[in-house]
């Protein structure tokens, strides 16, 4: 399957602004908005978040998976992919897992 169709079985993102990625100790690392450019990975991240409770080397695995063909695009060009290369880092490099904090949209209607 392509990322498109992948994204298309992932839980909606609707209602959530961003993604706040935390180191162990809870420190801000990086934001992810649920914007235009970044929307897929918010919704890869949330996903993942879903399922695991955080992002381990397991839901890193799996998020790579999930990302498809851009898995291969960011291995041949590291720093293309941010967010797959933290993925990588996480999955095959031993780098420490993430926690993941949901920023919800303010302006959402209840």
């Amino acid at each position: 399957m392509k990322f498109a169709d992948i994204l298309a079985t992932l839980p909606a993102i609707d209602g959530i602004a961003a993604l706040m990625l935390l180191d162990a100790a809870g420190e801000p690392l990086q934001r992810l908005d649920n914007k235009p450019g970044t929307a897929g990975s918010v919704r890869v991240y949330h996903a993942l978040v879903k399922r695991f409770g955080h992002i381990d080397k397991a839901a890193a695995r799996e998020g790579l998976a999930l990302y498809a063909e851009h898995t291969d695009d960011a291995r041949a060009h590291p720093g293309k992919h941010p967010n797959i290369d933290r993925l990588l880092a996480i999955a095959e490099q031993d780098a420490p897992g993430l926690r993941v904090r949901i920023v919800l949209d303010d302006s959402a209607e209840a």
